[in-house]
């Protein structure tokens, strides 16, 4: 957070307040690389899905009609954002969304955006 910061012109009066409420850099970064990750259809369709059940790579290609070395391929960049997790269980490995309050929001922000109903 930038703690006090002269502006060379005065607009207003609350300026001074808000700007010392800018996020540092690293959580901005964090929230635009996770934004960034959900701008593509399928890693949101994934995303979503993963925040409703815990699959592996070959179900969650069935479900959304992909192979899975795509689909490996947009989990692996959905995990580099934080948000989605893994787990291995066996020779499989289990994928689900991170338990994180950024993910808690995301999701609830593309069902209320998308006007989805969330199954559970």
């Amino acid at each position: 957070m930038i703690t006090e910061h002269q502006l060379p012109h005065h607009h207003n009066d609350n300026c001074g307040e808000i700007i010392s409420h800018i996020p540092d850099n690293d959580v901005i970064q964090s929230v635009a690389d996770a934004m960034k990750q959900l701008g593509d259809p399928t890693r949101l369709r994934i995303f979503w899905l993963l925040c409703h059940t815990e699959e592996c790579v070959t179900d969650i290609a069935s479900a959304i009609d992909m192979s899975s070395p795509a689909v490996s391929h947009h989990l692996k960049l959905l995990k580099s954002a934080g948000l989605i997790v893994q787990r291995r269980d066996g020779k499989e490995m289990l994928y689900k969304a991170a338990e994180t309050p950024l993910v808690s929001y995301l999701h609830q922000t593309i069902e209320k955006v998308g006007s989805i109903s969330c199954p559970q």
